[in-house]
């Protein structure tokens, strides 16, 4: 028994988080003060989201980041009969916070390089319904982002940034978050940082901000204010659709103690992992990397693109070894409520047939990803030579 214990790999996981001692005396605080739900701690983590961004921004913290994202297209006026262009590759919360508020997701095409919006077929797609982009920082690359909102300005549309991957990178030469229209985080259990659950929506626009802050509490005006001094709103007024979608100060603590440690040991980490990958996988013959700059984008998720009809087998080789690996995403235009494949995108559906995400986190190790690259380059060379002789079999089989 020992001895198969000890023959037994290392399990990789995907993704995960990393939390500690310093998180679990963060949430103590909260549980001895007594007050659970929305207060000062959320003010604080607002606070410090606001100073490490910068630029003077507006930070205002939600549950999820997709309510992050469904508030901030319904603060930005977006409901039934308007439309936002998007790109089909994106985690299916962008798509439902768009039509969480009655528009229509226009699912749009990739640039083959980085996988993020294609602004040229983007802006194929304007109608006079448009009202606004949002743009998915996949990976935590920006793509052409100059792009979109010299289209944005061209059509008086608005920028929604989806920046769940993106947070603690950088944008010339600024945070991401730090410039633009309106930006959306996420700080969910496997993100750059997380809160346990959470997000959070930064702009300058102060009404649109206001807007977000009395929306997340039900629509209750000027409530904000009064859970930061741990009070209720007993007389008030409500004029918007509100929603449920206040973070809780246990995990707005849990939230500032990962911020601390982003600069000084998360970012780091993720950033020279990603590098790493880049410089093993260089020269690949079936392999092809994302065009980002690991000097300032921080990753949270390691895609490639397995050509040659090798995906599916460098994937079952990963799993038979005991390595976790994914597909980020189905393309939302696939999916049946957003149209079932009426619209053909081709390069999303190409990257689509030939993605395969690779483990990473910040308890990965240089041995673990020697493993893992191993493995990939083996079952898609020898998947390959397989495929040769058979088709040589073939033809001369054929021949005869």
């Amino acid at each position: 028994m020992i001895g198969e214990q000890m023959n037994r790999k290392k399990q990789i996981r995907l993704s995960k988080s990393t939390v500690g001692e310093r998180e679990q005396d963060a949430a103590a605080l909260v549980i001895g003060d007594g007050r659970l739900g929305m207060g000062s701690f959320v003010e604080k983590f607002e606070k410090e989201l606001e100073a490490f961004i910068g630029a003077g921004r507006h930070a205002i913290c939600v549950n999820t980041g997709t309510s992050a994202l469904h508030l901030a297209v319904q603060a930005c006026g977006i409901g039934t009969g308007d439309e936002v262009l998007v790109p089909s590759l994106t985690y299916v919360a962008s798509f439902q916070a768009i039509s969480a508020t009655g528009a229509t997701p226009v699912a749009c095409d990739v640039d083959p390089r980085t996988l993020c919006l294609d602004p040229a077929d983007a802006a194929r797609r304007i109608t006079w319904r448009t009202k606004a982009i949002m743009p998915v920082h996949y990976a935590s690359g920006q793509g052409d982002l100059d792009g979109v909102y010299d289209i944005a300005r061209k059509h008086s549309l608005r920028v929604i940034e989806d920046a769940a991957h993106a947070f603690g990178g950088f944008w010339k030469g600024d945070r991401v978050g730090a410039r633009g229209d309106v930006v959306c985080f996420s700080f969910d259990g496997i993100k750059n940082i997380t809160s346990g659950e959470g997000g959070a929506v930064v702009t300058s626009d102060s009404d649109l901000a206001r807007r977000v802050r009395d929306a997340r509490l039900l629509g209750v005006e000027k409530d904000t204010e009064k859970r930061y001094q741990g009070q209720r709103s007993w007389e008030f007024d409500v004029t918007e659709q509100g929603w449920r979608y206040h973070m809780s100060n246990l995990f707005a603590a849990i939230g500032s103690v990962q911020l601390q440690r982003l600069d000084s040991e998360f970012a780091p980490k993720r950033m020279a992992l990603g590098k790493r990958y880049e410089e093993l996988f260089e020269g690949a013959a079936q392999i092809r990397t994302l065009d980002l700059d690991y000097g300032r984008v921080v990753p949270h998720i390691f895609p490639v693109r397995i050509e040659g009809g090798l995906r599916d087998a460098v994937q079952q080789a990963l799993i038979a070894d005991g390595i976790e690996c994914g597909v980020h995403y189905k393309p939302n235009h696939l999916l049946s409520l957003y149209g079932g494949g009426t619209v053909s995108l081709p390069v999303v559906e190409a990257a689509y047939r030939q993605m395969l995400t690779l483990p990473l986190h910040v308890e990965l190790t240089e041995e673990d990803q020697d493993r893992i690259v191993e493995i990939v380059l083996q079952a898609s060379v020898d998947t390959s030579v397989d495929e040769a002789r058979m088709s040589a079999c073939a033809t001369t089989i054929s021949a005869a």
